[in-house]
């Protein structure tokens, strides 16, 4: 039945697909962030609904006569340059046996990353867009958190077998990322009963982070909270909110999960810590060695016995910033850093270019909570492997795609004055961009 289901769904979305190539985006970003297909025990499990969609997304898109502007921003412009050096480092890399492997999934995310930041153009599409990435982990993050509570925390909470996610910890981050977008949603609606189901997935996937045992989700989630309420306008609100996470937590989770927060501060005598800083360690080697890196997959047994300090102290990177230094070099890992600075700098040129603008506070508040986003991916990213994880480029699309409606519009002069063009789609445009002229511009910036 689920198999039914999950063909039915998508394959009905698929002639509209056709007509609409931002449907396809977001129809892309439900499957490779949900994957609703590793739900199901049939033929849908394997199905390539991913390749199925963004073939028929790209045709849509050439054959579409709507807009498509490609934007030139310092954070799609490093985010090229990456996945340039990324390719070079695959051509060289150490274990060529491996490497197109993990290349050829990395190429398709940030094929479709360029495609979404082409097709979707309109803040309805925007709003549509943080909706699918804030719902596709919601539902675990609801599902996992009732799990915990009704276990007392004695068990830890998985993703869907056979999707990126499935991994404890790899969950365990994708809640921490995703927990900002429930929160805005959550403010953004204008329904109450809606608001207080949104709230309840916030507490629940707070909840299911934590019975994920992950000791870098208790790090990432502590620094997202405290952004998440420096962030938030109503901080007396969000303040309870953190409050009662933290109390419901405290009160769930059994002495076993204490026990293993508890080796962070312990970790020279925990072994899953040493074996983290002999991979990172190998990364650095590997790096000072060669200049391109290792390549992707650089992680493998055979490669530490040659450059890690305990050859036989076999682990994969378990960080975002040293599995970047091991397969790209120091090179990469700069690029990383400086899309991540990119990226934050996005969100504050939002925030600040729409002010207290009440028809911009939507904008100004995801700008924000995305943001907060991004630090929880920079702490618990520390721990884990996911530096290319399409969650993370999710939020880097959402604050490009904001900058690209808001701010990349084509000064036009009229009588000695300058006014911003207003792009197709556009619903609302500041008003000191347009109080001096009788007559709004219609010339978008194209790329």
């Amino acid at each position: 039945m689920r198999d039914l289901v999950i063909f039915g769904i998508i394959f009905g979305l698929l002639p509209f697909v056709f007509k609409r190539p931002a449907l396809g985006a977001l129809l892309f970003t439900w499957i490779s962030l949900m994957n609703p297909h590793r739900l199901a025990y049939g033929a849908a499990y394997n199905f390539q609904f991913a390749a199925v969609v963004a073939g028929i997304t790209i045709l849509s898109m050439l054959m579409s006569k709507e807009p498509k502007r490609f934007p030139l921003t310092p954070v799609t412009v490093t985010l090229l340059l990456f996945y340039a050096w990324m390719n070079l480092t695959s051509q060289f890399a150490l274990e060529p046996g491996l490497v197109w492997r993990e290349w050829d999934r990395v190429t398709k995310t940030f094929l479709m990353v360029a495609i979404t930041l082409m097709v979707i153009n309109t803040e309805k599409n925007i709003k549509l867009f943080v909706w699918v990435v804030a719902l596709s982990l919601g539902i675990y993050g609801l599902k996992g958190g009732l799990f915990t509570i009704a276990s007392g925390g004695h068990y830890r909470v998985f993703g869907p077998d056979g999707s990126y996610i499935a991994e404890n910890n790899s969950m365990a981050l994708a809640l921490v990322v995703a927990l900002p977008m429930i929160w805005y949603l959550r403010s953004q609606v204008k329904s109450k009963l809606v608001s207080m189901g949104l709230l309840a997935v916030v507490i629940f996937t707070s909840v299911s982070a934590m019975g994920s045992y992950s000791r870098g989700a208790l790090l990432g989630g502590a620094a997202m909270l405290v952004f998440l309420w420096l962030k938030s306008p109503k901080k007396a609100q969000t303040g309870l909110a953190v409050i009662v996470i933290g109390v419901l937590i405290a009160c769930i989770m059994p002495e076993a999960w204490y026990a293993r927060m508890d080796t962070i501060n312990d970790y020279q005598e925990d072994s899953s810590a040493l074996g983290r800083i002999n991979a990172w360690y190998f990364a650095i080697n590997i790096a000072n060695t060669h200049l391109l890196g290792g390549g992707f997959n650089v992680f493998t047994p055979r490669l530490f016995m040659q450059y890690a300090p305990d050859p036989l102290g076999y682990h994969v990177a378990h960080s975002i910033y040293f599995q970047v230094l091991g397969d790209h070099g120091y090179v990469g890992l700069i690029m990383f850093l400086v899309l991540m600075f990119f990226s934050w700098r996005t969100g504050t040129r939002i925030i600040k270019f729409c002010g207290k603008n009440p028809e911009l506070k939507w904008a100004s508040d995801l700008a924000k909570m995305a943001q907060v986003s991004i630090i929880g991916y920079a702490v618990s990213g520390a721990f884990l492997s996911l530096a290319y994880f399409d969650l993370y480029y999710d939020i880097i699309i959402i604050l490009v795609l904001l900058e690209k409606l808001l701010l990349l519009k084509k000064p036009l002069s009229f009588g000695g004055r300058m006014q911003a063009a207003q792009v197709p789609g556009d619903q609302h445009v500041p008003a000191k961009l347009t109080k001096e002229l009788p007559c709004p511009a219609s010339h978008p910036r194209s790329v």
